[in-house]
């Protein structure tokens, strides 16, 4: 798998006996299941997969700010951060103390593969991550075929609510949209996550995404928005599916293929 290299380009020397923090929920998830649970030490409160196991899993606080004691209590190694979720500031505090850091940013879902092939290298779990790689190109083919003759539709993608904000078109989510042929409208581009004027994006629209996360869109924000805007579709989209990367990808793919074919079944909610 050759030498284990983050995104910034650090490289790392394999540690089979690392003492991992993951202050990615997405990361934690791919820990466990690349078979490396054992070596978690830490995480944040944010992170909720596999929550049989993460009971035992001391959380040291957000993915903004983390209890720097307790990471010295832990006597982590190696922490697992990404470029979206983890500021800079805390990252450098973090190397300040010793620990590697190892920097994450994956930005389209085919970056996935690479992923797990630097966690499995790096913590001696590479016939896992390519046993995971495989399911993955697998679960994108079979997207990809689902996907084929999909009509391309513009789609606002929501994130938050009062103020509204959506995602522009250089980010994971919207990379992972345009494999079923949606391409993301709304907001500023040169603002990764901006906010966004509903009513004049909605002529420019044909579907809008209430997504679970990070606000927890539910029924009836469908509902009031059906009130005001009863002329445009509009559906719930499960957040961690079309956002996770790391192990849950592979389920996003299945779970984006299915929803493809259920979004095609509503004029309206």
């Amino acid at each position: 798998m050759g030498v284990p290299t983050d995104y910034e380009g650090t490289i790392f020397q394999p540690d089979h006996k690392a003492r991992i923090v993951s202050l990615v929920p997405s990361l934690t998830e791919l820990v466990f299941d690349l078979g490396l649970g054992s070596h978690l030490v830490g995480r944040t409160h944010y992170c909720v997969h596999p929550a049989d196991k993460l009971a035992a899993v001391p959380s040291l606080g957000g993915t903004k700010k983390i209890k720097m004691d307790r990471l010295a209590e832990v006597r982590a190694t190696h922490v697992l951060v990404n470029v979206d979720e983890n500021p800079k500031e805390l990252a450098a505090e973090i190397a300040a103390t010793g620990c590697k850091v190892v920097v994450t940013h994956p930005n389209t879902p085919q970056d996935n593969p690479d992923l797990y092939r630097l966690i499995g290298a790096l913590f001696g779990a590479e016939a896992a991550a390519a046993e995971m790689c495989d399911r993955f190109d697998q679960a994108l083919a079979d997207l990809k075929r689902a996907a084929e003759n999909a009509p391309a539709k513009r789609v606002l993608y929501l994130i938050w609510k009062d103020p509204w904000m959506t995602i522009s078109q250089d980010t994971y989510i919207a990379r992972t949209l345009d494999l079923i042929n949606w391409q993301t409208v709304g907001g500023d581009p040169a603002n990764r996550y901006p906010e966004v004027d509903m009513a004049a994006s909605l002529p420019d629209t044909d579907l809008v995404l209430f997504s679970t996360e990070p606000y927890a869109f539910t029924d009836a924000d469908l509902v009031e928005f059906q009130q005001e805007f009863s002329h445009t579709q509009a559906l719930l989209i499960d957040g961690e599916m079309t956002s996770w990367y790391g192990s849950r990808a592979i389920r996003g793919l299945a779970y984006l293929r299915d929803y493809l074919a259920k979004s095609a079944t509503y004029n309206s909610i």
